[in-house]
């Protein structure tokens, strides 16, 4: 009943006009303003990733926290088509998530209960919307929905029966993607048989056809980029693996987009990144600019590695997220205006942040891997690293080398936040842009990436989680509750202590503020501030 209510508050408030910019939380007036509606309130989705062109000088216009989707809530789609026709008319480019506007956001999309014909209303509002604005140039992504290994892995943004049937679910549409595309083995048949008949059938029902809905409302957003609504659309694979229903609902959409150009439609792995990858590439579209990109790989698998969460080579990732923002992809680093250095593995395998071996002791590969960095940036290239050895947070001994050769703060963008093809995304993105941006604010940015990606995910957070149990009050790393301003607060100190041991930048006088948005550890939103003195008086 409160979110109805709440719902209907914003509704009356946007239709009726009640001061149209209050509903936008960047009010400073810049240069050009860009509308950017994400996914979801996610610090990476909305602010992080907004940050970014605001540092260029554009004024990034963003829906209000009670607009958007989260966790609990899954959104408003139809307030937010209210308040993307009340701000568009000011805007010079406009950068849209499809989950937003369809389903209310990313996890929305999963777990929505609308039938297709609303689903498919919403699509064709585009097409409305495109009538009343015809100069405005509109830049889409939309998500393939993910299919998680398991219900650990799902994190509570799937509907309740994954976490008992999420492994059973996703080896079952492993199999049946492998049968679409070669044959499968007389016990791989007999698995799949005995999988049908282990998942409740309601609930795989549920699964396939809330998928079907998705599935047809990118169909027919592919049909409107055919019709020139959309100046570009991107679906981006959530969550996948080699074989699964997302891999093989991609394939499908792929190919009923085949006849257009990629300039004009990708289907690419990742989805937390395309907000950045599109603004880039509206900032692009706006200096005339496409910005030329080499990627330089660690020895090894390099390019041929197939990252965790994903179903390609990293190198084809790569390309289409280059094309995705605006960019061309180039084989050799002369004239290029970024080179992207990407971190992998040697052996071409992906671990997370929390694994032992990321002790920040020098691996095969860590050495060699800064010196080439190092080569890079006193050659005077503007480089960017996508560290994406460990998934959900960075190589410990990679940063320990970067720190000590004094080369954290001589590049240009860094990324290493959850899964490699986010990272990648992130940094392709946020590199182009830096280029036209002061030295001072392509720190800022490089700053925040390390006390996140770095400090947080890769050391704090996973010390925290081994002390939660310390704490007083209820709650765990999926669901803090009344520990999580102890948490915040414990979090706290110990940023603080790491970023005065390891980021030069990081002066005394400056605090770091420590909040869980989404009530989980998972993810968490962290200010960088100036410390402000207070003054007794006896």
């Amino acid at each position: 009943m409160y979110k109805r209510i709440t719902w209907l508050v914003i509704v009356l408030m946007v239709t009726i006009g009640v001061m149209p910019q209050c509903f936008a939380r960047h009010k400073k007036v810049q240069v050009e303003k860009i509308l950017y509606i994400p996914h979801d309130n996610r610090p990476i989705s909305d602010k992080q990733t907004a940050e970014v062109a605001e540092r260029l000088g554009y004024e990034v216009v963003v829906p209000p926290d009670d607009l958007l989707g989260n966790r609990e809530n899954l959104g408003y789609p139809g307030a937010l088509w209210d308040w993307l026709t009340i701000n568009a008319p000011e805007a010079k480019a406009a950068v849209i998530s499809a989950d937003s506007m369809l389903y209310g956001s990313l996890v929305g999309s999963r777990k929505h209960e609308y039938n297709q014909d609303e689903v498919l209303e919403r699509v064709h509002k585009f097409s409305e919307f495109r009538q009343k604005n015809q100069k405005l140039p509109l830049y889409v992504f939309s998500s393939i929905m993910r299919t998680p290994r398991s219900g650990e892995a799902s994190g509570s943004e799937e509907p309740a029966y994954y976490r008992s049937y999420g492994a059973d679910i996703f080896r079952y549409t492993e199999l049946s993607d492998k049968e679409e595309l070669k044959r499968l083995s007389y016990r791989e048949q007999k698995e799949k048989a005995f999988l049908q008949e282990l998942i409740p059938r309601k609930d795989l029902q549920d699964w396939l056809g809330r998928r079907e809905k998705n599935f047809a409302a990118n169909e027919e957003l592919i049909k409107l980029t055919r019709k020139k609504v959309f100046d570009y659309l991107a679906l981006g694979r959530d969550d996948n693996a080699p074989y699964s229903q997302t891999h093989k609902e991609s394939r499908h959409l792929a190919e009923a987009g085949k006849d257009l150009d990629k300039n004009q439609f990708q289907a690419m792995a990742g989805i937390d990144e395309a907000g950045m990858l599109l603004l880039a590439r509206a900032v692009n579209t706006l200096q005339k600019k496409v910005p030329l990109v080499y990627a330089k790989y660690n020895w090894g698998r390099g390019g041929e590695t197939i990252p965790a969460y994903s179903d390609e080579r990293i190198s084809a990732s790569i390309d289409s997220a280059i094309t995705a923002a605006g960019g061309k992809p180039v084989k050799r680093p002369e004239g290029a205006d970024l080179v992207l250095m990407v971190n992998t593995n040697p052996n071409g395998n992906t671990y997370e942040a929390n694994d032992w071996s990321n002790d920040g002791e020098a691996r095969e590969g860590t050495k060699y891997f800064a010196e080439l960095i190092g080569e890079y940036v006193a050659k005077g290239y503007k480089v960017g690293v996508a560290d994406i050895a460990y998934a959900n947070g960075s190589d410990n001994a990679l940063m320990e080398q970067l720190k000590n050769r004094k080369l954290l703060f001589k590049i240009k963008a860094y990324a290493s936040w959850n899964t490699p093809t986010n990272s990648t995304g992130f940094a392709i993105g946020a590199g182009m842009l830096a280029s036209g941006m002061k030295e001072e604010d392509v720190k800022a940015l490089l700053l925040t990436r390390y006390l996140d990606d770095w400090a947080y995910q890769a050391n704090v957070r996973n010390t925290i989680a081994r002390q939660l149990s310390w704490l007083r009050g209820d709650g765990v790393y999926g669901s803090l509750d009344t520990k999580r301003e102890a948490v915040s607060q414990r979090t706290q100190k110990m940023m603080e202590r790491f970023a005065s041991k390891n980021l030069p930048s990081f002066s005394k006088n400056e605090t770091i503020r420590v909040d869980f948005p989404w009530n989980r550890m998972f993810e968490a939103d962290i200010q960088c501030k100036e410390r402000k003195e207070v003054h007794f008086f006896k």
